[in-house]
Order: structure tokens, then sequence, then C-alpha cells
């Protein structure tokens, strides 16, 4: 017999089930039937874990900023060169993968539900703006030990994730012009237009 789930792993589940439908058919095409058909129960169990797709949707970003940037903030925080270290926390956000693409979908569907109702993400934005403070953090060293030059680092950061949210919406939307890799190398070009060019101008990447 197949054991119980407890109220977290059904929750769990659904916000994974809920992912998955958001990331194929888009937030507006998604109903709650769609999200308790994908994660195998009744629609029911899914407005007893959660009281409104609203709450679905919250529980949906939170889960998917969490899982992207987890292990490249790790990665990144932990490298000592602050310019390596903006390299490790951007290179992931523009690969190629059926993953990568289906973060940016959801991403941009939660950018476009969230400027009609900006009251959906007050009371977890801090949550979702990880990648952004991960990137006030390398800044700031990477300015305290003359890696960068002097820049304000919040204001840094936010412009930087202003930038890759909008690349990153163009690839979701198919844009014409704009691939992958072009994505990566214009964030690398602001990076030198902000912070100051790599030594010798080198292209390692």
């Amino acid at each position: 017999m197949t054991s119980r789930l407890s109220p977290a792993q059904r929750r769990e589940q659904i916000v994974r089930a809920a992912r998955s439908a958001i990331a194929q058919r888009g937030l507006a095409a998604t109903a709650l039937r769609d999200i308790a058909a994908a994660a195998g129960v009744s629609i029911g169990t899914v407005t007893y874990h959660f009281a409104s797709t609203d709450e679905i949707l919250r529980a949906v970003v939170i889960a998917e900023s969490e899982r992207f940037y987890g292990d490249v903030i790790t990665a990144a925080d932990a490298e000592p060169d602050a310019r390596r270290a903006l390299q490790l926390i951007i290179e992931p956000l523009f690969g190629d993968s059926a993953d990568v693409q289906a973060h940016w979908r959801i991403w941009a569907d939660y950018w476009a539900i969230v400027a009609r109702r900006p009251e959906i993400a007050g009371a977890y934005a801090m949550r979702i703006r990880s990648w952004e403070a991960c990137c006030v953090r390398i800044i700031t060293r990477g300015v305290d030990d003359g890696t960068f030059r002097t820049v304000d680092p919040d204001e840094t950061a936010l412009k930087l994730a202003a930038y890759s949210d909008g690349l990153g919406t163009q690839l979701a939307q198919d844009a014409q012009g704009i691939t992958t890799e072009a994505a990566r190398n214009w964030m690398f070009e602001l990076i030198d237009l902000l912070l100051g060019p790599r030594a010798g101008h080198l292209d390692d990447r």
C-alpha cells in the first residue's frame, strides 16, 4: 500500500504539478483542473491545501526561485574572484535546456500578472530576489577589493536583475534576433560597462 502523504508533501506535489502545467500551458490558460490532473489529485484536494490560485502562484514562484537559483548562489558566494562569481551567477540563466526555457516562461507569466496586480508579490518579494541580493554581495566585495570600479552595489545589482529579466522574458517569447548565447554576451557586456572591463578585456567565456 502506498504511504499517505503528509500535508507538506501533498502541497509540494501540487506545487510541482502547477509548475509543470504553467510552463506548458501558460498561467492564463492553466485552470485548477489542469493542476489537479497534473498532480493526480482531485480539485477538492487542491483547494483544501491552497485557498486560491494566487496562493498557488506564490508557492510556485517561491519554489522556482529557491530551486533554480539555490545552487548557483551558493557557488557564486563561495567564489573568491568577484568577476568570476558574476559569471557563475549569470551563465546558468541563459542555458539551452528545457528547464531554463520553462523557468523563463514561468517568470514571464509572473511579471505580467504582477504588473497588473503588484499586491501579489508584496509579501514575499525579498524571497524571490535572492539572485539580486547575491549580486549585491558580489559587487560589494568586488568594489572593496578593487576588482570593480566604485559603484552603488544595490543600484548596480538592480540594473543587472532588470536587464536579465528583460532578456529572459524576450527569450520566453521567442523574440526574433535573440539567442541564449547573445543574452549571455549582452549581460557580460553590461557588466563591463557598469563595473569596468576585464583586465586586457580577454574573452574567457
